[in-house]
């Protein structure tokens, strides 16, 4: 705990599980740039391989291509969030995760390990999108394959049903790739919160939870914030919890009526891990 002021008390992260998550988000930066590279390099080899001439159908190849290049695509706006979560983590560590400001004010960073989850999770959706788009548009490929058919009747007839097909596929792909703007656009408001820092006035309005050694926080108007206790040292954490019973007991309890029984199950589950050690 540092006391830069008086009435005002910060908490950074604590070196040791500074350095884990740190490690854990850039090994996660260097594997997605290696996958970024991959993607981008197999998308160039295979657009060597064919002709590329204009055609009312779409060519396997080109979903192929398309594929690798969305691959590296997002794992480049993954490798982005992964950097602002590790320029949040050093915040964290030199600006403190919590801070409480006199008796009304507390500021506080996510900065759990989880966030690089949300951020796999983002890409996994994205990913997923981008293939129901192009599996909406397998019908289109398939009239390529139709139209080469011997038959002429039998050309005429699986290519009829290619192009119906087409267009409820180009449907399908159209709702996927909105999806998809969609997820970017919000991903922009992601970045902007990932490992930030929210300030909440404990007035009425305040609800705090700790529940499995993370501490919850909701206000009306703002966004919810879980802070996991674990990546503040165990003295640190004694105090922190102390000094949020003495806010709650002078707030009259109003922020959450069992607050004080939470605090006591977390207070006991720090010494447990103590005597463990």
């Amino acid at each position: 705990m540092i006391q830069p002021v008086k009435d005002t008390y910060r908490f950074d992260l604590a070196h040791g599980q500074y350095l884990r998550i740190r490690r854990l988000g850039w090994l996660f930066f260097l594997a997605l740039i290696v996958t970024a590279i991959v993607g981008i390099c197999c998308g160039a080899a295979l657009w060597t391989t064919y002709v590329h001439q204009f055609t009312l159908y779409l060519k396997w190849q080109d979903a192929l291509v398309a594929l690798s290049w969305f691959i590296s695509f997002i794992s480049i706006l993954g490798s982005v969030l992964v950097v602002r979560f590790l320029y949040a983590l050093r915040a964290g560590r030199t600006a403190g995760m919590v801070t409480f400001e006199g008796n009304d004010t507390i500021i506080v960073r996510d900065l759990s390990a989880e966030n690089m989850k949300s951020i796999f999770w983002i890409m996994n959706s994205a990913f997923w999108c981008f293939v129901t788009a192009l599996v909406g548009l397998v019908p289109a490929i398939l009239v390529g394959w139709t139209m080469h058919i011997p038959s002429p009747v039998l050309m005429v007839i699986t290519t009829g049903l290619a192009l119906i097909l087409s267009l409820a596929g180009i449907v399908v792909s159209i709702v996927a790739v909105s999806f998809i703007l969609v997820g970017c656009l919000g991903g922009i408001s992601f970045c902007r919160k990932l490992g930030s820092s929210h300030t909440y006035r404990l007035n009425g309005q305040a609800t705090i939870r700790i529940d499995n050694f993370v501490l919850t926080i909701t206000y009306p108007g703002h966004p919810e914030s879980l802070v996991d206790l674990n990546l503040l040292s165990t003295e640190d954490q004694r105090q922190l919890l102390s000094l949020l019973h003495t806010r709650w007991v002078d707030a009259k309890q109003v922020w959450n009526p069992t607050l004080g029984e939470e605090i006591e199950q977390a207070l006991a589950a720090s010494q447990r891990l103590v005597g463990v050690a």
